[in-house]
């Protein structure tokens, strides 16, 4: 099969489109052939580099989030045949553990993760165990069902679940335009929630408006903190859905949460390491949430939500397998409005 190898750490130029031996799906796996996987900036772009919180195997090949066609099942697999259309989830529990029976995998002592400790879907065809899959509608795309399936519920499960967002509340939206901020956007626009989005681009701002926030902040050319206070007129936000942890970004954005505010955190592409005003979180009664999983059940709900119209994945475009270097070229350098896909059923 031809996939995207990484054979030494380094910049995009260490991706290289190559023949490899295709994998062979054990007793309880199923072999998809890939028809999307997207790149992630917050996990591919680390594991490349060799800086990822958990080590990276060479040769390795990324791909957090594959979706396509089950070629074939393992001996013992009796939920899925040849022919489902799948998408197949990014973190791998032992399946037998406490946490993985409540489909809590990030808890598995364990777990293992696709793209990451083990190779992933930028390739013709990807193994995984079978009860990481979950079935595509028909109705949708398979790119559509790799972005949704990545952020979506992972974003519903942040703001719905754990920051309990309500009608009329304020919310500031970090990365509007990214994968995960513009599940963001949309997530808290069913709630009822007034919708501040913030992006370092006025397309990737307009992007964000256009997909239901209220209003828009560069946060590049504008000074996010006072932009913040003058459209809440002065109560600042009464949650902040943070991803990026830029430490540029950083003190401007939590500088806006009101008093007994909640900051959310599931991403730190933008360098993970930033300074956190201790007396401000005290006294302003701040709460700090973090997490990544979704909810039970919430790649389901979100694919049912995508089929009824009421989801805009956010693509910009869909490239051939063998255009990986220029995605992740052109996503480290701004220039992407929304989410790259790859495909690897192109030419």
């Amino acid at each position: 099969m031809k996939a995207i190898m990484l054979r030494e750490f380094g910049g995009p130029d260490k991706l290289v489109f190559e023949d490899v031996a295709r994998p062979e799906p054990g007793a309880d796996e199923v072999l998809i052939r890939v028809a999307a996987v997207s790149v992630n900036q917050g996990l591919d772009f680390p594991a490349r580099e060799g800086t990822y919180a958990r080590p990276v195997t060479l040769p390795h090949v990324l791909g957090v989030d594959p979706s396509g066609v089950i070629e074939a099942v393992g001996s013992r697999v009796t939920s899925h045949q040849p022919g489902d259309r799948v998408y197949a989830g990014f973190v791998i529990g032992c399946g037998t553990c406490a946490a993985c029976q409540a489909q809590m995998y990030s808890a598995c002592k364990t777990n293992a993760m696709l793209g990451i400790t083990r190779w992933g879907g930028y390739a013709q065809f990807v193994a995984v165990p079978a009860r990481n899959v979950s079935l595509v509608p028909e109705a949708l795309s398979f790119a559509d069902a790799t972005v949704i399936a990545r952020h979506f519920p992972t974003a519903a499960n942040m703001l719905l679940d754990k920051a309990q967002l309500k009608e009329g509340e304020w919310i500031l939206v970090m990365g509007a335009a990214g994968g995960l901020g513009n599940a963001g956007v949309q997530v808290a626009k069913f709630t009822g929630a007034r919708i501040i989005a913030a992006a370092g681009a006025e397309p990737r701002v307009q992007r964000a408006l256009e997909a239901g926030a209220d209003y828009g902040i560069n946060y590049r050319t504008q000074d996010l903190e006072a932009e913040v206070m003058r459209i809440t007129g002065g109560a600042g936000v009464d949650v902040l859905f943070e991803n990026i942890a830029d430490p540029e970004l950083w003190p401007g954005a939590f500088n806006s949460l009101a008093r007994n505010g909640r900051l959310l955190t599931t991403g730190a592409h933008g360098g993970g390491e930033v300074t956190l005003d201790v007396s401000r979180l005290y006294l302003r009664r701040i709460s700090i949430l973090g997490g990544t999983d979704p909810a039970p059940g919430g790649v389901e709900q979100a694919f049912n939500m995508a089929v009824a119209g009421r989801l805009d994945p956010g693509i910009d475009r869909i490239l051939p397998l063998k255009s990986a270097p220029e995605a992740h070229t052109a996503i480290a350098a701004g220039s992407v409005n929304g989410k790259l896909v790859l495909d690897p059923q192109l030419d």
